[in-house]
């Protein structure tokens, strides 16, 4: 078994800037647990949850957008209002395949996350539980 190349680990810790939650739309995937642990922090009812909060995609749901493509769960200034229970997309950023699988994908992630590359070092093991978690 070959060591990953981030054998050494990663410097990471969020900052809570709202980088990741705004901008262009995309998709933050919930899962059934998920949304069930989003309504009881908030309050919500999951059929509420289900029509305001989430859409559809295929057979799974997905957090809506604002109009201006944030997510409909930050809010500037204050950042995520789930933050505690945020799904599990959310809280392995920045360790996808997309954005840690190689060094160049982390050499891009460092320049436009700003808590990536800084803060608390991430061990390998972490890393590796994080990539194999959430496949982006």
């Amino acid at each position: 078994m070959t060591e990953p190349w981030y054998k050494d680990g990663l410097k990471f810790r969020c900052t809570q800037c709202g980088d990741c939650c705004t901008g262009d739309p995309g998709f933050v995937w919930v899962t059934e647990e998920e949304i069930s642990a989003i309504c009881n922090f908030t309050g919500e009812k999951p059929e509420e949850f289900k029509s305001l909060r989430a859409r559809k995609y295929r057979s799974q749901y997905t957090l809506r957008e604002k109009a201006n493509g944030d997510c409909v769960y930050y809010e500037k200034g204050k950042g995520c209002e789930i933050y505690p229970v945020r799904p599990a997309q959310c809280q392995t950023w920045p360790f996808w395949e997309s954005r840690a699988g190689t060094p160049e994908a982390w050499e891009e992630t460092c320049r436009i996350c700003p808590g990536s590359g800084k803060g608390d070092l991430i061990s390998p093991e972490e890393i590796t539980k994080r990539l194999k978690k959430i496949r982006i």
